[in-house]
């Protein structure tokens, strides 16, 4: 087996402005560790597979930022999308470019800006997805939900088709709270994280049975602008589950996160005595459940305040409920709709 992995650098958050910006989105963030997340997903991997068999995929603006974080990645290993089109043809450009080097290649795709708790369990899961994916079947994994969560879509497993390796029965959207307490107490019930593991020459030929237009621009047109915007998942998971049936699911418990929002940051991060996130010059007295984070060049000092996000940037001073921090979009959105650049 030829494993590589194929890093997802293609993302441009929200939801951690005024940290993130433009060209410096959430994957180029060190949120959890002094190393950034795309950084981390580097290292995390490296075990299972080198540098010289892993690729980043990413646009145009966050080229330098890739080079930066990722000193050891080869300079060939750098896929650039010439505009956004979604995982999909994402996914399938990275196939291209793996097979031109290893007709053999198995490729582990991975989101470039989530957290994990225990990375050997989770590289134990991928060599689990890699192997069992040899016969063509396409592989994802599968997280153990924690919390009755609605904002992530949900797997169904069904028959187990190895030791550790289950079909998929189908893939469920975004559930209301009452269905994902549910999901919560059935074990065949899993989050989708969006981690992927299968034969790149697999992947193509099912993009060519689902998606035959982004097949053909991507192995003969190259004209990448002008494929389909769409999801892996929409656009070859789900539709080979309903057909083919070709898709498995190893499922893992191994502290994963996507770190969703700085409210998210309490849950991967050391805390004080009271449950507060606090990094860089920040002091945080008499204060419960906060995010105090200082990244420009004065203190911050919280005092009696609960569950409260205060992110200083420098440029840019960002106070929100935990609960509310999902909502940090609509500050972007303002900026853009004023025109406001500059802070972008």
């Amino acid at each position: 087996m030829s494993l590589h992995a194929v890093i997802l650098a293609g993302g441009s958050g929200t939801r951690f402005w005024p940290l993130s910006r433009v060209k410096k989105p959430k994957q180029f963030l060190a949120l959890v560790t002094k190393r950034t997340l795309i950084a981390e997903t580097f290292a995390r991997v490296a075990p299972l597979c080198p540098s010289e068999r892993t690729w980043v995929v990413c646009g145009k603006d966050h080229v330098e930022g890739v080079r930066a974080a990722l000193p050891d990645l080869p300079v060939a290993h750098l896929i650039v999308e010439s505009v956004a089109r979604n995982t999909a043809p994402a996914i399938g450009l990275a196939c291209v470019h793996a097979l031109r080097e290893d007709r053999a290649a198995t490729l582990m795709v991975l989101p470039s800006d989530h957290h994990v708790g225990r990375p050997d369990a989770f590289r134990d899961a991928l060599a689990l997805a890699a192997g069992a994916c040899q016969n063509g079947d396409l592989l994802t994994l599968g997280i153990k939900p924690t919390r009755p969560e609605t904002g992530y879509g949900y797997l169904r497993r069904g028959a187990e088709k190895a030791p550790g390796v289950f079909a998929v029965e189908a893939f469920v959207e975004k559930p209301d709270a009452a269905t994902a307490g549910r999901y919560l107490q059935d074990p065949s019930y899993s989050w989708n994280a969006g981690i992927f593991v299968f034969r790149a020459d697999a992947m193509l030929d099912a993009l060519q049975r689902h998606l035959p237009k982004v097949h053909e621009g991507l192995t003969r047109s190259g004209d990448f602008a002008a494929l389909q915007s769409i999801s892996i998942d929409y656009g070859v998971m789900e539709p080979e589950s309903q057909t083919t049936h070709r898709i498995a699911l190893v499922p893992g418990d191994f502290g994963w996160s996507d770190v969703g929002s700085f409210a998210a940051l309490p849950e991967v991060r050391a805390l004080d005595a009271r449950g507060n996130a606090v990094s860089g010059d920040a002091i945080a007295v008499d204060c419960d459940g906060c995010v105090v984070l200082s990244e420009g060049k004065r203190l911050v000092a919280a005092v009696g305040l609960r569950d409260l996000c205060i992110v200083d940037a420098g440029d840019a001073l960002l106070v929100v409920p935990r609960e509310r921090a999902q909502d940090v979009r609509a500050v972007v959105d303002s900026l853009k709709s004023q025109g406001r650049s500059d802070k972008l």
